[in-house]
């Protein structure tokens, strides 16, 4: 699937000598564990280490229900409408709101590797809801009646600017001050209860923004869009500290982390990667495999340790270059994936190298300085899997990974 160049990575292509150098470290790598003579290489199909959707709902299983979910494949295509109210009335043009997130379009093709094209169009008209804006009650744990509500109500309004049965999402973006509209939840319809219908087609999917986008920025509508994809939250729905499943890593969890890419499992649940880029351990065994960078192209992105009915362990090579060019700590990044772990709940979780390394302002949670260097291993005694780092470069990181 990654085979359309990244916009903004141009730079990446001309790193021969690194690549010479990353050849040769995967040409030499042997396995660091046991005494005795290397095993034989062995892997299972990529299909055995994928993991069910148990839920239904967003999680990080690869059975996702497309009927429920968009397929984030291809063009999609979002009308952004416009909203103010009778208590905080729009006092500027809306240009200036669909500049702020248009950006979204590029990153989508970005993070997707160009798997999908996000085309934004905005109704450019403010639509007086019938409501004031508190009555809707944006909080953290909106009912869906609630957020359907503000969904058909803004829907009906832009009936006479624009047809909506033409689009696969609606952006509904409110005026500046409507502070009581503070959160920018995903949309997903119910099928049991049609709610916004247009033309006979039901418009499944959206994302009701609010006051925080002005602190994630446009990557916040990759984030909600996400949702619309199947994908759940990496961050804390119960922690205090919020961010501690997944640092900085993955915009699902920390919008504006420091290494915000998705995790490869989750371009691999969404088809961004290719089973072929997969390297998967099923069965007691071992194998050494070249990681190459999980932004760039080609080459295998992730190695797997299934070691449950719902549950796996991964690893995969990071670098400080492209979305993750401000990235804590680079190297092998291992983390256990559990398929069954509600959204919100922890469903990966990135394991820590070096526990008690000091944290930065930046990068302030420990997970952040995970990463595994050349030298270092990590080992899961519960389910006997052990990743071990031989070497790397600027391009990828050798490991060998070891079931007993």
């Amino acid at each position: 699937m990654r085979t359309i160049p990244r916009p903004s990575l141009s730079g990446r292509f001309v790193r021969l000598a690194g690549l010479a150098i990353a050849a040769a470290l995967a040409a030499a790598a042997v396995p660091l564990l046991g005494g005795g003579p290397a095993a034989a290489d062995r892997r299972d199909p990529s299909a055995e280490c994928e993991l069910p959707n148990v839920s239904g709902w967003t999680d990080e299983g690869h059975t996702t229900d497309y009927a429920q979910f968009q397929r984030p494949q291809g063009v999609t295509t979002a009308a952004i409408l416009f909203v103010d109210f009778p208590d905080a009335p729009a006092k500027e043009p809306t240009d200036g709101y669909y500049d702020f997130l248009a950006p979204a379009q590029d990153l989508m093709t970005q993070f997707s590797a160009g798997a999908v094209q996000l085309k934004i169009t905005p109704v450019p008209h403010w639509l007086r809801m019938p409501q004031r804006s508190a009555s809707y009650r944006f909080e953290r744990g909106i009912s869906w009646p609630q957020q359907a509500l503000y969904v058909r109500q803004a829907g009906e309004l832009a009936a006479r600017y624009a047809d909506l049965s033409q689009y696969d999402m609606v952006y509904i973006v409110p005026t500046k001050n409507a502070y009581a509209i503070t959160f920018s939840p995903a949309y997903l319809y119910d099928p049991a209860k049609p709610n916004l219908v247009v033309h006979g087609k039901e418009v499944k999917w959206g994302v009701t923004f609010g006051q925080d986008m002005y602190h994630w920025g446009p990557k916040v509508a990759l984030h909600e869009t996400g949702h619309t994809f199947g994908l759940p939250d990496l961050y804390s729905f119960s922690d205090p500290s919020v961010h501690n499943y997944v640092g900085g890593f993955d915009l699902m969890g920390n919008i504006i982390g420091d290494a915000p890419h998705h995790f490869g499992w989750e371009d691999w649940k969404v088809g961004w990667l290719a089973d072929r880029q997969v390297a998967c351990l099923n069965a007691p065994g071992r194998f050494s495999v070249r990681l190459s960078e999980v932004e760039s192209l080609g080459g295998t992105k992730i190695a797997v340790v299934r070691t449950g009915p719902t549950s796996a362990i991964v690893a995969e090579s990071r670098k400080p270059y492209g979305v993750d060019k401000a990235i804590c700590k680079s190297g092998v990044v291992v983390y256990k994936v559990d398929s069954a772990t509600a959204t919100g709940d922890g469903p990966i979780r990135v394991q820590n190298s070096s526990p008690g390394t000091p944290t930065t302002r930046a990068c302030d949670q420990p997970v952040d300085w995970g990463a595994y260097k050349p030298g270092q291993a990590f080992h899961d005694p519960a389910t006997g899997v052990t990743i071990a780092v031989n070497a790397s470069s600027q391009t990828g990181d050798v490991v060998t990974v070891t079931k007993s």
